[in-house]
């Protein structure tokens, strides 16, 4: 997988350019504009009729790949359909672009410049996001290819009237983001086997390494000296050692503002002893992507140093059945004094959210975000591409809704209804771990904001749209690395 270097320059017109592939966006409507009429005036008129022959109109997800016969200075166009202008969002440039991107790639093209007739660096830098991120693959475990195809190295973003020194500090930030996604994408795709909550602690401090967030590795004993028996509870049935981080980026100058990311862990969930079905563990590698989310922001807040003091807590273990795995009926007293009967082992991700968030609250952050795939019930609510928030004030979890939306990662607030209280009242503990059969997700949010206190607070279940069960646009199945941009596009404005 090779990464893209993107070069922002000036230049009057897509028909001066000289490269592989020549991309150029066409908004509804517009496919007879006078800027097209120059280019296909450059193609001897095979374009208009191309054009004509295809029907295509610049509509929102049509795409046209047009060959270039002879020694032009470039072997294809593609023209990219952008939809109505007073239409078009961040998102939907993101989307035209991963299609140009494909037809592109599969044209062999290392080389491609995109000619905008019209856009802002904010649009522009989006076209760059959705080009390098549409560029991922998982295939360290697949025999390599007789013969590899040529990859996209190399994208020239041209515009007559360009701010070149604007577009390319969005795109030096841009850069560190789409590194922090694909290591998230990577963490979430690793085989369970592999990817043990050991194996998760390493590779966070390998992500760190090199930039300004320093990681905390703590084993059983130190767990044991937190008093995290959320934590170790989970753990009872696994054959692996449990891993609790802490990471940290402290600003050069500081900042009164101090904001706690807090990720599960999950490695994998079989579910415990309240074993889930054979089909519905197929994915269950996926329940570490909050955590793998958090590693990744931290990995590209230590190189981008935000204004913000940032702290990230990560709870790791697997969730297995054995004769010593925790049992319905258990117990768990926790580190604040709460205690809470385990009815379900499979709603285990709480009981280690609790612990981060406990301790969290503990060391005083303004700010609290966990990141978890938390609940089935969130899944079946909001479907596989967007996310549950929930949390106070209301402020905050606008302000993370606004970014999410600008990542194209979306955000749906529930309520945290606080009548649905009484479903996790416990005859013999302060709490139980699941609810009723009804309101699932907010039910699970009711129970981590037990363990929230004096801090603002927003919990996003990720279940949806961490794990993609077929390509998107610019993501191929698997893990999505969902999180990662709405987390530094929110800590970066602070």
């Amino acid at each position: 997988m090779t990464e893209i270097r993107f070069q922002p320059r000036r230049a009057a017109g897509p028909e001066s350019v000289t490269t592989e592939a020549l991309i150029v966006p066409v908004a509804e409507g517009e496919q007879h504009s006078a800027l097209l009429r120059r280019l296909d005036r450059k193609l001897g008129g095979a374009l208009a009729r191309h054009v004509r022959a295809a029907g295509f109109r610049g509509q929102e997800g049509q795409t046209l790949l047009h060959r270039v016969d002879g020694s032009g200075t470039f072997r294809a166009v593609v023209l990219a359909g952008s939809g109505k202008p007073a239409a078009r969002t961040l998102e939907r440039w993101r989307r035209m672009a991963a299609a140009a991107a494909r037809a592109a790639r599969g044209e062999g093209a290392r080389r491609a410049a995109v000619f905008f007739p019209k856009a802002t660096t904010e649009e522009m830098a989006a076209v760059a996001e959705a080009i390098a991120l549409s560029g991922y693959r998982f295939d360290r475990y697949r025999q390599p290819p007789k013969e590899p195809k040529p990859e996209l190295s190399q994208v020239a973003l041209l515009a007559a009237d360009l701010d070149v020194r604007r577009l390319s500090e969005a795109l030096d930030d841009l850069r560190e983001t789409v590194r922090a996604t694909f290591s998230a994408r990577d963490l979430v795709n690793e085989p369970p086997s592999i990817l043990t909550a050991a194996a998760l602690a390493e590779r966070a401090v390998r992500m760190c390494r090199g930039g300004a967030a320093r990681v905390e590795v703590m084993g059983p004993r130190e767990i044991r000296r937190l008093r995290l028996n959320g934590l170790l509870a989970v753990n009872r049935g696994s054959s692996e050692e449990p891993r609790f981080l802490r990471m940290r980026y402290r600003p050069r100058h500081r900042r009164k503002l101090k904001v706690a990311l807090v990720g599960k862990g999950i490695t994998f969930d079989s579910g415990g002893l309240s074993l889930k079905p054979a089909g519905a563990m197929e994915t269950m590698k996926q329940d570490m992507a909050g955590a793998a989310a958090v590693c990744a922001v931290m990995a590209a807040v230590g190189r981008l140093e935000p204004a913000v003091e940032v702290t990230a807590y990560v709870a790791a273990t697997d969730n297995l059945p054995s004769g010593s795995a925790q049992k319905p009926g258990d117990v768990i007293r926790y580190r604040n004094g709460k205690t809470v009967e385990v009815l379900n082992t499979d709603a285990e991700g709480r009981l280690v959210l609790a612990d981060a968030l406990a301790l969290a609250c503990e060391e005083r952050h303004d700010v609290i975000i966990d990141l978890a795939t938390l609940t089935g019930a969130c899944r079946i609510a909001l479907g596989t591409q967007v996310a549950g928030i929930m949390g106070n004030p209301r402020d905050l979890v606008d302000r993370l809704v606004a970014h999410g939306s600008d990542a194209g990662e979306m955000l749906w607030p529930l309520p945290l209804v606080q009548e649905y209280r009484d479903e996790l009242k416990s005859s013999v503990a302060d709490l139980k771990n699941v609810g009723g059969g009804f309101a699932g997700a907010i039910t699970a949010g009711l129970f981590l904001q037990e363990f929230v206190n004096g801090a603002q607070w927003a919990h996003l279940d990720i279940a949806g749209p961490a794990f993609a069960d077929k390509d998107r646009p610019y993501c191929p199945k698997g893990g999505t690395g969902f999180g990662v941009r709405t987390l530094v596009r929110y800590l970066m404005s602070l």
